[in-house]
């Protein structure tokens, strides 16, 4: 692969490009965060849709264009004063040198001038520095040996952050779709320790609030229907959760699935010389069937 002096020429090709489309394109020179908004949104779903086809071409295609938003915005808000990709690149390292502080940063720079480096060599805040020098050999019986350890302190030191969350779920986007959204809010809940004590009692959860839906769909209320249906797809994405499964990845897969044999059966009433709508269920039923013994195959 490529070496850090060929990376950072690219990165400085890829910031000429962009500063030069700013000032001589017409589009470009029109956009403002507001503007470009949907557009990254855009950019980021098709990023996430090669993600999930393991498409190692799209990825690396899709990430040119996300990353070209990131210096789209660094750009706009150089033109302000406010903060230009300098900021943008060292905001982002001071953070995450000062979440993983079970990392021996000695010597390393801080861009943050309310920040610095300790005698333990963990990024703090200057108000918060401890002078004592550590002992020879001392171990540091904090330091996370897991990646569920290593979320548990993220978000700890997440709450210590000047500028930062004020509360565990704050940090949770609101424009985030429903079922991500659902899923981070319980992950951070358990970060904190707020979580089952054993995953397999999620199950009688589960299963209390099914019951819950099916008496409201009996009596035929709709809005009482809407919530129990949404406290059950809470329960269940917490038991996916707990069981170490992305629901959202698993939803997409099944979203392809349904695609591919619905298709078939399409394209199988076509040859049939029959509309889809003039097809019986059983016909349709049979085809599926087809579909998904040609997925084995």
């Amino acid at each position: 692969m490529h070496t850090k002096e060929e990376k950072l020429e690219a990165f400085g090709r890829l910031l000429d490009v962009q500063e030069r489309l700013r000032v001589e394109c017409p589009w470009d020179r029109k956009q403002t965060f507001e503007s470009l908004r949907p557009n990254t949104i855009e950019e980021t779903f098709e990023l996430a849709d090669a993600l999930m086809k393991n498409d190692k071409k799209n990825i690396c295609k899709e990430l040119g264009d996300v990353m070209e938003h990131v210096i789209f915005y660094a750009l706009l808000g150089s033109e302000t004063n406010d903060f230009d990709i300098v900021d943008v690149c060292n905001a982002q390292s001071d953070k995450l040198m000062f979440r993983h502080d079970f990392i021996d940063w000695t010597g390393w720079k801080i861009a943050d001038d309310r920040m610095a480096v300790n005698a333990k060599g963990q990024v703090v805040y200057k108000d918060e520095l401890d002078n004592q020098q550590t002992t020879d050999g001392e171990s540091n019986s904090n330091i996370p040996s897991t990646a569920t350890q290593v979320e548990s302190t993220w978000e700890q030191r997440k709450q210590k952050e000047r500028e930062g969350n004020k509360t565990v779920l704050s940090g949770v986007p609101d424009s985030l779709p429903s079922l991500i959204k659902a899923y981070r809010i319980q992950d951070k809940a358990r970060n904190v320790g707020f979580d089952w004590e054993k995953k397999e009692d999620v199950w009688q959860k589960v299963a209390e609030e099914l019951e819950e839906l099916k008496i409201e769909l009996a009596k035929e209320d709709k809005a009482n229907s809407t919530k129990e249906l949404g406290d059950f797809l809470f329960s269940v994405i917490n038991a996916s959760r707990l069981y170490k499964l992305n629901p959202d990845n698993a939803l997409e897969h099944t979203n392809q699935k349904f695609i591919s044999r619905f298709t078939y059966i399409e394209l199988k009433s076509k040859e049939m010389g029959k509309e889809l709508k003039d097809m019986t269920l059983g016909e349709m039923d049979k085809l599926w069937n087809e579909a998904k013994e040609l997925e084995k195959k």
